[in-house]
């Protein structure tokens, strides 16, 4: 059994999600000032945030499960004071090496922003799962709103390397927030680490519903990827040819997005988590349809925009939430396997984007997108059919052996 958080302890994990995941980003509008300092080229610098990706995807597979088995005040402490410890190495690094090392470390301990999300989730009262989970995406979606405008600010008054001191000040404050008032008690597991990591690939094949939440999932977050590494390129291009400003001006659309998570928690608690990712994703299909229609006009392309990153937001804390409750103990390993392969078909949304805009063009691009929104929402539909039809007694014989919790005065016995 989990006990509840304390009061205000979602709005903690949300701050520190968004505090954490906004260091995989913050960086970015200062490269130019990065390469000069470091006499690099700006190629090189532009690794860094690769480097923050693949340190977060490994954080995602390694570290997210031991909120199955270590306490969360201690395990977010550590990793915490860990991220402002690598952020510190960034900002004194002598060159690119060590910089780029330090954002393998960055990124890597940044996937706090990921166990806060389960901790929030497991721990919720009975009935307020959705609202839990949804409260820290929205955190992690202002993070990653917000950080490039507040590093460039920050770089512009204080320099970058200083800049990256401040959010390492602000990881150690959450830190201390974490010792002291995230729940202390150590989830149970008779598995250790290294049999709890070779236990994850087999989770696909023990629980299809978490198959079906990787499809729909990965779909949508391939399209989004596509569609915003697209836009970019398009905008950047005649006939538009906007400076960097003006196109990062349109990621002020994303507010709608964080502006609907709290309804979404909400909804996904009152209703099926199957019926607010249906209407998710056909909200963000509307937005992608609107985008189709060309960029020549602005207020068409920031709505379309808008409702394109809340559909893409809503489905996505409500998918969370799902997974969530199919083992509310296990649930770190669960969401370990769907944010690894969430991440990793994003990944080849962004590889496409360039090669897609080039052969296609922007309406082509627009259309693999919806394809990839709609084929999600016909997979997500799918499921819910199947499971509708599946008689309870199946699902429960499904499950029970999964069931292996040792009971009062019984050793776990062995396999």
């Amino acid at each position: 059994m989990t006990g509840p958080l304390p009061r205000g302890g979602t709005v903690l994990l949300a701050a520190i999600a968004g505090v954490a995941i906004a260091n995989n980003y913050a960086l970015q509008p200062a490269l130019t000032a990065v390469a000069a300092d470091l006499g690099v080229s700006l190629t090189v610098a532009g690794l860094v945030p690769t480097a923050a990706l693949v340190g977060c995807v490994t954080g995602f597979a390694l570290l997210l499960p031991l909120t199955d088995r270590l306490a969360p005040n201690r395990l977010v402490a550590a990793q915490l004071t860990a991220l402002a410890v690598a952020l510190t190495a960034a900002a004194t690094a002598p060159g690119a090496v060590v910089l780029l090392a330090a954002y393998l470390l960055i990124g890597a301990a940044s996937s706090v922003a990921a166990q806060a999300g389960n901790i929030a989730g497991r721990h919720a009262p009975a009935g307020r799962r959705g609202s839990g989970v949804a409260t820290v995406a929205a955190g992690m979606s202002a993070g990653i709103l917000l950080s490039r405008l507040v590093g460039g600010a920050l770089t512009d008054a204080l320099g970058w390397r200083r800049m990256l001191l401040v959010f390492g000040a602000l990881a150690l404050l959450g830190a201390i927030g974490a010792i002291m008032f995230l729940p202390r008690q150590r989830p149970y597991s008779s598995r250790s680490y290294g049999r709890t990591l070779a236990s994850l690939p087999p989770l696909l094949r023990q629980h299809p519903p978490l198959r079906r939440a990787v499809a729909a999932g990965g779909l949508w977050y391939f399209a989004f990827t596509l569609t915003w590494v697209a836009l970019v390129l398009a905008l950047a291009q005649p006939p538009h040819s906007l400076a960097p400003t003006a196109i990062g001006l349109y990621s002020l659309a994303g507010l709608l997005g964080f502006a609907v998570l709290p309804l979404t928690g909400r909804l996904t608690d009152r209703y099926a988590p199957h019926s607010v990712i249906t209407a998710g994703l056909l909200a963000a299909a509307a937005g992608i349809a609107l985008l189709a229609t060309g960029l020549s006009a602005p207020p068409v392309t920031a709505l379309g925009l808008a409702l394109f990153d809340a559909g893409c937001f809503a489905a996505q804390a409500a998918n969370q939430a799902r997974i969530i409750a199919l083992d509310p103990q296990g649930s770190g390993s669960l969401s370990s396997v769907y944010l690894v392969l969430y991440f990793m078909i994003g990944a080849v949304g962004t590889a496409l984007a360039a090669p897609l805009l080039d052969t296609f063009g922007w309406h082509g691009t627009t259309f693999t997108a919806l394809t990839a929104v709609l084929l999600a929402a016909a997979v997500g539909h799918a499921a819910n059919r199947k499971m509708r039809r599946t008689p309870v007694a199946d699902v429960t014989a499904r499950r029970a052996p999964a069931e292996t919790c040792p009971q009062p005065g019984r050793q776990p016995g062995r396999r």
